[in-house]
């Protein structure tokens, strides 16, 4: 599709990249021919373009130039038409639909959206060259020639506007970019932009679990499920096609094509949003960070709330490879008093590692049955790993093969050298299902639904599409396949994800993937779980200490801070996970950070609750909370843990102390009330006894528990509201 230099096996598609290439036809919206305001449809013209070489002073540049089409037979459109929808769903969530196709669908079932959504009524009225939609909320100008759609909110302050050629006050006539799309000269298909201008002083937030800035303006960001193999880079397991602005707006791309947010990148004066296919289909959604967040998961469904002995520890490694080590880790835990609720069995609970058949392997764990109810009796559940890729030496390869549950290619062969489940197959998602079944109703507690983000690009799926619309949305068919079971056998919401797309925030939770054993694995961990929160996923989590190698003491008793104050805890990687094998000091530092965390639990449960209902996240970065204090625009090493708690964690080796903002109001250390501190400043404050520092809402009550070990143990009369 682009740069054969990229041509490889699950490749990342930037689509922005059609718009570089001069042997494509480039398409520049015009005008408005029609309007019908009963239907609120209409057309809208294209002008043909081509990029034209101009030479000057030993530069060449390629600006935009009409250009007749030489076709054959005289048949096709000089400047086409495409059909235009306009729509409200509710007093500040606006829909923009343009149609590239005019053979293709007007209405498809989108299985982004949680339900199917009813037209919200609003005024129309036409002016000169313009027609006027307004609700209480939002106020949209449509300009007819040039095409021009301007956002308002109810108090006349321009959110943004579309960006026409006519705009351009460059010497390049392409910068900025118009409101486009182009046929490609490979295939004839199409990708579209659409542009919007950007204010000065604006800033973008979102597109989700990125692992860049905070801040997306200057940033060019490409949203395709891909593993990205740490968290350090630009590829994202968990790319949503939504994000939200400092002027108080969001859009959500509604597709499940490759798509690539550019915030200024390639010119500063516009933010464009390219899609690698011929819809065009963009919903508004006006107010604060708040609302637009309510307002987006309204549309795309929320958070269930997770059981509550989820909040507690999971504790993990790669892996336990026997009921020995399994029980053994138990007792420990038990032993030298760390609460714990969840015993995780990672890739070894097969008969062969990493060979996913979902049968415990007999020689290692002969009984599982008797394993899952000892450890249910002492207060733990159990989670299990598993993938939905087969390869060759695996005993069900061939029966998905045969019975047609993978993906195919358009020859009918497999695309890949693994059998990958096509879950758009119902048969195959049901099939799925029927092999979790017995493990959650041996008494699974959750499953781990790992890995999600190579569904093949050249693969034909069993809904009819190729890759270019289900590889996205793979992750979110596979986490419904297993939030669905699970529901249906345990009654709780609860999985264990890596990959997301838009939607998959109903299927809660999913963990950050990967990440480096370093500090600055820790810190873009950290900024990959703020910016997924400000795409509704309430709910998430990471690996305490990284992944990827047997973690540092001085990093893991940090980043165990950063866990405590997370809506959930996980220790997971390269062994040894388990305190015990570091040095005393260590092992009596995690019990304390532990035990806090299940102090915590009752305001943890309470305020996750209330995240849910709205769709916020219970780690929200600052400017999700005070989005009008302009210190927290960017900050992205601090964040609000629920309404009343700030967390500050300790990102470099052998510190005591650090920078940490506070805004207005008056703040109270956690660990010590007689520690009060004056907001709207920067402090220069001390680590806690928790390895991070901690901050509270001077008037805030937090619930707290005393000390268990289990969250069975948590009893309602035994919690008190610690005033601050």
């Amino acid at each position: 599709m682009n740069s054969t230099e990229k041509n490889y096996l699950g490749h990342v598609i930037d689509c922005s990249e059609d718009f570089s290439s001069v042997s494509n036809t480039f398409f520049n919206i015009s005008e408005m021919n029609t309007f019908e305001e009963k239907s609120m449809t209409g057309s809208v013209s294209f002008k043909r373009y081509r990029r034209k070489e101009r030479l000057s002073f030993n530069g060449i540049s390629y600006p935009y130039e009409e250009s007749a089409s030489w076709t054959f037979p005289p048949d096709y459109e000089e400047s086409p038409s495409h059909k235009i929808s306009l729509s409200f769903y509710d007093s500040n969530i606006f829909r923009l639909q343009v149609n590239l196709d005019n053979t293709a669908p007007q209405k498809e079932t989108s299985v982004m959206l949680e339900k199917e959504l009813k037209a919200y009524p609003c005024k129309t009225a036409r002016e000169k060259n313009s027609l006027v939609l307004t609700t209480d909320k939002l106020k949209i100008t449509i300009t007819s020639c040039p095409f021009t759609l301007e956002i308002r909110d109810s108090c006349g302050n321009l959110l943004t506007r579309s960006i026409h050629m006519d705009d351009s006050r460059c010497l390049l006539n392409y910068n900025p970019l118009p409101f486009s799309y182009v046929k490609r000269a490979s295939d004839l298909k199409k990708t579209a932009a659409a542009s919007f201008s950007i204010s000065p002083g604006e800033h973008f937030y979102g597109c989700g679990e990125s692992f860049t800035g905070l801040d997306k303006l200057g940033q060019k960001v490409v949203l395709w499920t891909k593993d990205p193999h740490g968290v350090q880079t630009q590829e994202m397991y968990k790319p949503i096609p939504f994000y939200m602005s400092s002027k108080g707006y969001g859009i959500f791309t509604h597709t499940s094509a490759p798509v690539t947010f550019d915030f200024g990148s390639r010119y500063r004066e516009a933010q464009t949003i390219f899609i690698g296919n011929e819809k065009i289909d963009l919903f508004f959604i006006a107010g604060t960070p708040k609302e637009i967040l309510t307002g987006y998961t309204f549309l795309t469904g929320r958070a269930n709330m997770p059981p509550l002995w989820s909040f507690g520890l999971w504790m993990s490694r790669i892996s336990y490879q026997s009921e020995e080590e399994v029980m053994e880790t138990a007792g420990k835990l038990r032993d030298y008093r760390i609460p714990c609720d969840v015993l995780h069995l990672d890739t070894g609970w097969f008969e062969k590692d990493w060979r996913c058949n979902y049968q415990f392997s007999p020689t290692r764990f002969p009984n599982p049955q008797k394993l899952i109810n000892s450890l249910k009796e002492n207060g733990f559940h159990v989670s299990l790993w598993q993938l939905p890729y087969f390869t060759p030496g695996n005993e069900l390869y061939r029966e998905i093969v045969d019975n047609g549950y993978a993906v195919q290619d358009f020859d009918g062969n497999l695309p890949a050298d693994d059998a990958i489940l096509d879950f758009s197959n119902k048969h195959a998602a049901a099939w799925y299902q029927n092999k979790l079944r017995p493990l959650l109703e041996m008494g699974v507690a959750a499953i781990k639904a790992d890995f999600g983000e190579a569904a093949p690009l050249h693969g034909k799926y069993a809904s009819g599409k190729s890759g270019i619309t289900e590889h996205n949305l793979y992750p979110l068919r596979y986490n419904k396949a297993v939030s669905d079971i699970t529901k249906q056998i345990k009654g709780e919401s609860i999985i264990w994800a890596r990959s997301a797309w838009a939607g998959s925030q109903r299927y809660p939770l999913h963990w950050g993937g990967d990440a480096e054993n370093t500090n600055m694995g820790m810190l873009s961990t950290l900024r990959g779980g703020l910016s997924l929160g400000m795409c509704g996923f309430t709910f998430w989590s990471h690996d305490a200490g990284g992944f990827v190698r047997k973690s540092p003491e001085e990093l893991y008793k940090r980043w165990m801070f950063m866990s405590v104050f997370s809506s959930h805890m996980r220790c997971h990687g390269a062994p040894p996970k388990e305190p015990w094998h570091y040095s005393e000091e260590f092992l009596a530092l995690f019990r304390k950070q532990v035990e806090f965390r299940y102090r915590l639990i009752p305001y943890i449960y309470e305020e996750s609750r209330k995240s849910a209902e709205k769709g916020w996240p219970m780690m929200r970065s600052m400017f999700f909370e005070y989005p009008d204090d302009n210190t927290c625009i960017g900050l992205d090493d601090q964040y609000m843990f629920g309404s009343s708690i700030l967390a500050a964690p300790l990102f470099e080796d052998n510190i005591s102390q650090r920078s940490v903002y506070l805004p207005k109001g008056l703040w109270v250390d956690l660990e010590n009330k007689d520690n009060v501190y004056e907001g709207g400043h920067w402090h220069s404050l001390p680590s806690g006894s928790l390895c991070g520092i901690a901050l509270v809402k001077k008037g805030a009550g937090i619930p707290m528990s005393e000390v268990i070990q289990h969250t069975g143990q948590l009893q309602s009369d035994r919690i008190t509201i610690n005033q601050y």
